[in-house]
């Protein structure tokens, strides 16, 4: 590749396809095709990708080129090809292999003619797509169906669809030195913010990086600046394009990578994360009620199995209506060791789900979560107790919106369980303490507001339509 940087076109033919031949492997790799054609009587080549290229889009092009006389061309032939004999969309002159070379490999035919210093680039290419569908992770019971795709154009065309706005920018850059993906930066250019808008560009020119090999998030790692120890996700992923228009709305900046069909929203706070598309497909009150009982779910995930140990392990000083609590009999082993077991035993569930095929999926949930708890509780490995606060608590862990956010909830839980375990009340004071350290300490991308932003620092109207789903025409438009 490095063979074709700052070198043009000639006017020679045969020694443009050495040029080629030397940056581009053709006929060492099948797939990438050399065609000798004859346009009148001058000499051209067809460079492109097999399987990339409509083939009856080219099958007509060629037809066309194939049958013109030498009296049809005049002496700028490309230009003449490009205004009248070549009726494609897109189409445009280059002159330099390296931009050639980077198109051609993108899935672009390129086209040269013998005594032409510039060629000619037809974008017929058509990559291997699947049909929109509703995403596994986001579903709704009413709604939009179309999810998000693996190709780039397909998931511009789904946003570009829902806003009909000239402010909306689709920018396109290339990152990734043999990758050289296709990374979009989508805004409102009316309501994106000008100097974050130039941080995120900056950071995406200045990646040095071969290939962005798990799409998006190895994008994210490279732009965000992370800690090992925080779980907590910095950036919003969605797969359904109706969420990602509303947040342009709302003056995001969205980040999509080609060939992953999630999209990477920014800045956040740490409340993205405890919203649903659901919430505003349902009627206001059903809405409002849905999310606190979201809010619930994810608060007894993360302090439910830590305050009851902790309660158990403390009976002396509880009320005397909470001494129920803890198991009637002395387990043979110790309800944190439990407890840690369980985690274990459910993320090793989880793990096992996603790699079993989906006909065996139900029969490993009847087998990881019927008959081998039941056992274990009947062999005195665990109580009926702990094994109904950690099903309480994965429960409270899968009504997260997001799957990161809901990890980082474990994470912390985990957190405080062992803490607890150890060190009584004294660990769990201190695990507290270390967790809302963390969360306070998280930068959102945006410098200017706080991960923790409306609640610390406290602002009530924005906090308030987090806590309640407010009808639309009470949601502040800013068109």
């Amino acid at each position: 590749m490095e063979a074709s940087n700052n070198i043009k076109l000639t006017k020679d033919i045969k020694k443009n396809k050495e040029i080629l031949k030397e940056s581009i492997p053709i006929k060492k790799s099948f797939d990438i095709i050399g065609r000798e054609i004859l346009i009148g009587q001058l000499e051209a080549y067809l460079v492109f990708i097999d399987g990339f290229a409509k083939d009856n889009i080219m099958l007509w092009i060629l037809e066309v080129l194939q049958s013109l006389k030498e009296s049809e061309i005049s002496k700028d032939t490309i230009t003449t090809l490009m205004k009248s004999k070549i009726g494609y969309i897109e189409v445009e002159s280059f002159s330099d292999i390296k931009q050639m070379t980077s198109l051609v490999l993108a899935g672009a035919v390129a086209l040269i003619i013998d005594g032409q210093e510039e060629g000619i680039i037809i974008d017929a290419r058509e990559y291997p797509v699947r049909s929109p569908q509703e995403p596994d992770l986001e579903k709704v019971t009413r709604g939009s169906r179309d999810g998000l795709v693996e190709t780039i154009i397909f998931n511009t065309a789904l946003i570009r669809r829902r806003l009909r706005d000239p402010n909306l920018i689709f920018e396109i850059k290339s990152v990734g030195k043999r990758s050289q993906t296709d990374v979009v930066i989508a805004y409102l250019k009316d309501m994106a913010d000008e100097k974050l808008l130039k941080e995120i560009k900056d950071k995406i020119d200045s990646i040095d990086v071969g290939a962005l090999i798990m799409g998006e998030k190895t994008l994210e790692e490279l732009i965000i600046k992370k800690h090992w120890y925080n779980p907590l996700p910095q950036v919003k992923f969605t797969e359904r394009p109706d969420v990602v228009a509303a947040h342009l709305m709302e003056g995001h900046i969205a980040i999509i990578v080609d060939t992953s069909p999630s999209v990477m929203i920014l800045p956040v706070t740490l409340f993205h994360f405890t919203q649903h598309a659901e919430d505003y497909y349902q009627n206001i009150a059903v809405g409002t009620y849905t999310r606190w009982v979201r809010f619930l779910g994810m608060i007894c995930a993360f302090i439910l199995l830590p305050l009851w140990l902790l309660l158990v392990n403390n009976k002396a000083y509880i009320p005397q209506f909470l001494q129920f609590l803890g198991p009637k009999e002395p387990s043979n082993i110790p309800l944190f060791i439990q407890f840690i077991l369980l985690e274990f035993g459910l993320d090793l569930l989880r793990i096992s789900s996603i790699h079993t095929p989906d006909v065996l999926s139900t029969s490993l949930g009847i087998i990881g979560g019927l008959i081998l708890s039941e056992f274990a509780v009947k062999v005195g490995w665990f109580v009926p107790e702990s094994i109904l606060y950690i099903a309480l608590a994965a429960i409270g862990t899968f009504a997260a919106p997001s799957v990161e956010f809901g990890l980082a909830i474990r994470i912390f839980r985990l957190l405080l369980v062992v803490m607890t375990g150890l060190f009584n009340i004294y660990g769990f004071v201190i695990a507290i303490i270390i967790v809302f350290v963390i969360t306070y300490t998280t930068k959102s991308f945006e410098n200017g507001k706080k991960y923790t932003w409306p609640l610390i620092p406290f602002e009530w109207k924005p906090l308030s339509h987090i806590l309640f789903r407010m009808p639309i025409p009470r949601i502040r438009d800013k068109k």
